[in-house]
């Protein structure tokens, strides 16, 4: 175990040197500029999804032509990135909920209301759920996990490491769509553009998967705390603790019935978008040619998704606010609105450089060639199917060592690996499921995750030694288990064929 915490100590020292995400991009698009004028002229056939061959060379951004793109195109670039727009909608309705207390209301009554012998199974699950609203699972729910096991006389840090383990380590599984599906589909659909010009991505493009991995992600999660990390910390001595919190207030009558109210609205926003697609004619439904998958008539109402995840949260949120008191006028709403978008600052600042460095990328064809000649190199050494699935997983796990962020990380990778696995066979949804899990399960012992801090400073207060190798000894488990385990998944999954989300498949034709 110490060399391992060894290694991942070095690899924070490493990570801590990197740049800011946004001077990360702005080096990749200086590095996209000379490489295009070094490689200028070189070209690569490359295969159509209608079967057409499209010959492409690279264009230099230092010529005439692409310096005069690069500025023609600089606003258009940022504003047609597709990620913006769609996770700022999203974030409009998530941002209402979780500053009405909707969200940290919901996740306490979940926990609090389950029986002892399943609150580990709850705990775990609660993170889960929690990533819809990341902030409020590691901020409410990683402390409260802590405080529930201390009450049933269970060591905390193995509450504290089940909520950290759901909430981190299952960031990508969910029962309901959430703000990343948008932001990461509206990258991929960027990245395929490169060999399918026409190619769509929706923000459901992996939701059968993921609503699968929800579960198995709670059950390795309760596993690994029940058999692992529990029998390791062994008898919590108290006299180790430094003012460890009293179990939270249950929730008060007048939170219950903001939760009823908000669930009766979200059970008629939900009911309404089901009105607009369940009947031939509705406005988000399509007639289908016979034959054609019933699922196609459905492509408006996934199309919309963004605008309806907004309203599933933005409605609920405002009547939690206006039966609890949170929300006195439209001047409140409309505050909350505005606090929202003033969080996203940081991720508009990203989104622009990010998009210049995608459409540079993209315009350059340096995309789709590096595609053509990365899926030559792994057909030369016979690595695909599904061991060329795994062997991506492993690179973005790794890469989520050095970089947090998951659409940042994205942004860099997928215009690479999803027309490399495009050409190899692999649907963009099936990239981009892959690289969710690898994504997801290093999380919990990645040092440049921004909330290891906190973390560190909840286990503190029941053990007043408690650091870095502390917290690590007791996610690896989770991190080991969730790899081998979502494997096996994503594994089973490729070899039988199973849709990723609705009308997403895994292999590319």
């Amino acid at each position: 175990m110490s060399w391992i915490l060894r290694v991942l100590t070095r690899l924070a020292e490493l990570g801590n040197r990197l740049p800011d995400p946004v001077t990360l991009f702005a080096l990749l698009t200086l590095a996209v500029v000379l490489i295009s004028a070094l490689a200028a002229g070189v070209s690569e056939e490359v295969i159509q999804r209608d079967g057409g061959v499209l010959e492409r060379s690279v264009r230099s951004l230092l010529s005439r032509e692409g310096v005069r793109w690069f500025f023609d195109s600089a606003v258009t670039n940022f504003t047609g990135f597709a990620p913006l727009g769609k996770v700022l909608t999203v974030m409009l309705g998530i941002g209402v909920a979780e500053r009405t207390g909707l969200v940290t209301a919901a996740l306490r009554l979940l926990v609090q209301s389950v029986p002892a012998s399943a609150i580990t199974a709850a705990v775990v699950f609660a993170g889960v759920m929690s990533s819809m609203a990341a902030d409020a699972g590691y901020v409410v729910l990683t402390p409260l996990g802590g405080v529930l096991f201390a009450g049933l006389g269970r060591h905390p840090l193995a509450g504290l490491a089940a909520a950290f383990a759901g909430v981190s380590g299952g960031y990508s599984a969910n029962l309901l769509l959430t703000g990343l599906d948008p932001m990461l589909a509206g990258l991929t659909q960027e990245a395929a553009r490169a060999i399918d010009p026409a190619y769509v991505v929706h923000a459901t493009a992996n939701y059968y998967f993921m609503l699968a991995s929800t579960f198995l992600v709670t059950g390795l999660g309760t596993l690994v705390t029940v058999r692992v990390v529990e029998p390791m910390l062994g008898t919590w001595d108290r006299s180790r603790a430094r003012g460890a919190p009293e179990l939270p207030d249950a929730i008060g009558a007048e939170e219950r019935a903001g939760l009823r109210a908000a669930a009766l609205g979200a059970g008629v926003v939900a009911l309404g978008m089901a009105a607009l697609a369940l009947w031939p004619g509705s406005p988000l439904r399509d007639p289908v040619p016979e034959g054609a998958p019933a699922i196609g008539a459905l492509a408006p109402f996934f199309g919309a998704i963004e605008i309806q995840i907004a309203a599933l949260f933005f409605v609920p949120g405002v009547i939690h606010g206006w039966r609890t008191g949170q929300i006195r006028s439209d001047r409140d709403v409309a505050a909350m609105t505005s606090d929202t978008m003033a969080t996203m600052g940081a991720y508009i600042v990203l989104a622009f450089v990010a998009a210049q460095f995608v459409a540079a990328f993209n315009w350059t064809h340096l995309g789709a060639i590096t595609a053509v000649k990365g899926a030559g190199l792994l057909q030369a050494i016979g690595l695909g199917g599904v061991p060329l699935l795994i062997a991506f997983l492993a690179v973005s796990a790794t890469m989520n060592l050095f970089v947090g962020s998951a659409s940042a990380k994205w942004a860099f990778m997928a215009p690479i690996f999803v027309p490399m696995l495009m050409l190899t066979g692999f649907s963009p949804e099936a990239a981009q499921a892959t690289y969710r899990v690898g994504d997801s399960v290093t999380n919990i012992i990645s040092p440049l995750m921004p909330y290891l801090p906190i973390i560190i400073v909840f286990a503190q207060k029941y053990d007043r030694d408690a650091g870095l190798g502390t917290l690590m000894a007791a996610m690896l488990p989770y991190s080991i288990a969730f790899g081998l385990g979502w494997s096996v998944l994503l594994a089973v999954w490729a070899s039988a064929g199973w849709a990723l989300g609705p009308g997403a498949g895994i292999a590319y034709p």
